[in-house]
């Protein structure tokens, strides 16, 4: 249970951060594209949300290095 919470706690904090820096692509992305055509603002959207997804799913690996340095096999903490 320790692990578990350590975790969500550490991946929270992250995406925290990460969520701060991906506004400003957000908006630099959709801010010029306003009075475009659904089709063009659909996808643009789409591709931005699939790069955020990915940079949000890469976020697991630093959560399992930290995980690493402060529990050990046996999720007991070092």
């Amino acid at each position: 249970m320790d692990t578990w919470k350590f975790a969500h706690d550490y991946c929270g904090k992250l995406w925290w951060k990460i969520g701060w820096l991906m506004i400003i692509p957000s908006a630099l992305v959709h801010i010029p594209l306003y009075h475009s055509d659904e089709n063009t603002i659909g996808v643009a959207g789409g591709i931005l949300v699939t790069i955020q997804c990915i940079i949000l799913i890469v976020s697991i690996y630093p959560t399992e290095q930290a995980l690493r340095k402060n529990f050990n096999d046996d999720g007991t903490r070092r």
